[in-house]
Protein backbone atom coordinates (compact mmCIF):
# COMPACT_ATOMS: atom_id res chain seq x y z
CA UNK A 1 0.00 0.00 0.00
CA UNK A 2 1.71 3.06 -1.00
CA UNK A 3 1.36 6.53 1.04
CA UNK A 4 -0.72 9.03 -0.88
CA UNK A 5 -0.15 12.03 2.22
CA UNK A 6 2.96 12.96 4.17
CA UNK A 7 2.45 11.98 8.03
CA UNK A 8 2.46 14.84 9.77
CA UNK A 9 3.48 14.93 13.62
CA UNK A 10 2.52 18.12 15.39
CA UNK A 11 5.38 19.49 17.84
CA UNK A 12 5.83 22.25 20.10
CA UNK A 13 9.12 24.48 20.82
CA UNK A 14 10.08 24.58 24.41
CA UNK A 15 12.99 26.37 26.38
CA UNK A 16 15.25 23.51 25.90
CA UNK A 17 14.84 23.70 22.07
CA UNK A 18 16.24 27.02 21.54
CA UNK A 19 19.34 29.59 22.24
CA UNK A 20 19.45 32.12 24.59
CA UNK A 21 17.70 34.39 22.38
CA UNK A 22 14.54 31.91 22.36
CA UNK A 23 15.17 30.97 18.75
CA UNK A 24 14.95 26.96 17.52
CA UNK A 25 18.98 26.37 17.94
CA UNK A 26 19.71 24.30 14.66
CA UNK A 27 20.13 20.98 16.58
CA UNK A 28 16.89 20.75 17.60
CA UNK A 29 15.08 20.19 14.06
CA UNK A 30 17.33 17.47 13.91
CA UNK A 31 15.08 16.06 16.89
CA UNK A 32 11.71 16.80 15.81
CA UNK A 33 12.74 14.96 12.18
CA UNK A 34 13.60 12.20 13.92
CA UNK A 35 10.58 12.53 16.40
CA UNK A 36 8.44 12.48 13.24
CA UNK A 37 10.31 9.35 11.39
CA UNK A 38 9.34 7.41 14.88
CA UNK A 39 6.22 7.86 15.11
CA UNK A 40 5.15 7.40 11.57
CA UNK A 41 6.83 3.81 12.16
CA UNK A 42 4.67 3.74 15.01
CA UNK A 43 1.76 4.66 12.81
CA UNK A 44 2.65 1.95 10.41
CA UNK A 45 2.41 -0.51 13.75
CA UNK A 46 6.13 -0.86 14.06
CA UNK A 47 7.65 -0.28 17.36
CA UNK A 48 11.24 0.47 16.90
CA UNK A 49 12.56 -1.13 20.43
CA UNK A 50 10.38 -4.58 19.27
CA UNK A 51 11.86 -4.55 15.95
CA UNK A 52 15.29 -4.50 16.99
CA UNK A 53 14.49 -6.87 20.15
CA UNK A 54 12.72 -9.40 17.35
CA UNK A 55 14.78 -9.24 14.05
CA UNK A 56 18.59 -7.51 15.61
CA UNK A 57 18.14 -4.57 12.62
CA UNK A 58 17.69 -0.78 13.16
CA UNK A 59 17.39 2.04 10.84
CA UNK A 60 20.39 4.20 10.95
CA UNK A 61 20.76 7.45 9.44
CA UNK A 62 23.42 7.31 6.90
CA UNK A 63 23.10 10.86 5.49
CA UNK A 64 20.99 13.97 5.55
CA UNK A 65 20.58 17.23 3.35
CA UNK A 66 19.02 20.11 5.03
CA UNK A 67 17.39 23.35 3.68
CA UNK A 68 17.43 26.14 6.82
CA UNK A 69 14.54 28.59 4.85
CA UNK A 70 13.15 30.49 8.49
CA UNK A 71 13.70 30.19 12.47
CA UNK A 72 11.26 28.75 14.73
CA UNK A 73 10.86 30.85 17.93
CA UNK A 74 10.26 29.74 21.79
CA UNK A 75 6.24 28.57 21.90
CA UNK A 76 5.90 28.14 18.39
CA UNK A 77 3.42 24.64 16.89
CA UNK A 78 5.07 23.12 14.60
CA UNK A 79 4.29 20.53 12.11
CA UNK A 80 6.87 17.66 10.90
CA UNK A 81 6.25 15.59 7.84
CA UNK A 82 7.22 12.30 6.83
CA UNK A 83 7.00 11.01 2.60
CA UNK A 84 9.01 8.04 1.32
CA UNK A 85 10.38 9.38 -1.17
CA UNK A 86 12.41 6.43 -2.22
CA UNK A 87 12.81 2.78 -1.06
CA UNK A 88 16.04 0.58 -1.88
CA UNK A 89 16.47 -2.72 -1.09
CA UNK A 90 18.27 -1.73 1.92
CA UNK A 91 17.85 2.21 2.30
CA UNK A 92 14.60 4.52 2.29
CA UNK A 93 15.39 8.07 1.35
CA UNK A 94 12.48 10.39 3.46
CA UNK A 95 11.61 14.02 2.32
CA UNK A 96 10.70 16.09 5.36
CA UNK A 97 9.78 19.37 6.11
CA UNK A 98 8.81 21.61 9.25
CA UNK A 99 6.31 24.07 9.03
CA UNK A 100 4.90 26.54 11.48
CA UNK A 101 1.25 26.61 12.29
CA UNK A 102 0.58 29.56 9.81
CA UNK A 103 1.81 27.33 7.28
CA UNK A 104 5.47 28.98 6.73
CA UNK A 105 7.87 26.21 5.74
CA UNK A 106 11.07 26.37 8.27
CA UNK A 107 12.73 23.82 6.80
CA UNK A 108 13.30 21.39 4.17
CA UNK A 109 15.19 18.02 4.45
CA UNK A 110 16.04 14.98 2.78
CA UNK A 111 17.01 11.74 5.16
CA UNK A 112 18.44 8.74 4.28
CA UNK A 113 18.32 5.91 6.49
CA UNK A 114 19.80 2.44 6.16
CA UNK A 115 18.77 -1.23 7.70
CA UNK A 116 21.54 -2.29 9.57
CA UNK A 117 22.35 -5.88 11.25
CA UNK A 118 23.11 -4.40 14.70
CA UNK A 119 25.18 -7.43 15.74
CA UNK A 120 27.58 -6.93 12.45
CA UNK A 121 26.83 -3.39 11.96
CA UNK A 122 26.07 -4.06 8.71
CA UNK A 123 23.38 -2.56 6.16
CA UNK A 124 21.15 -5.74 5.07
CA UNK A 125 17.95 -5.58 2.97
CA UNK A 126 14.40 -4.07 4.55
CA UNK A 127 12.07 -6.96 5.58
CA UNK A 128 9.61 -7.26 2.04
CA UNK A 129 6.43 -5.92 3.80
CA UNK A 130 7.79 -3.81 6.72
CA UNK A 131 7.51 -0.22 4.83
CA UNK A 132 5.00 1.15 1.99
CA UNK A 133 6.60 1.56 -1.32
CA UNK A 134 6.41 5.51 -1.85
CA UNK A 135 3.21 7.03 -3.89
CA UNK A 136 3.98 6.89 -7.81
Amino acid sequence: MAEREPFSWPVRVYWEDTDAGGVVYHASYLRFLERARSEWLRALGIGQMAFKDATGLAFLVREMRLDFLRAALLDDELTVTVAVKERRAASILFGQTIARADGACLLRAEVRVACVDTRRMRAVAIPADLIPEPAP
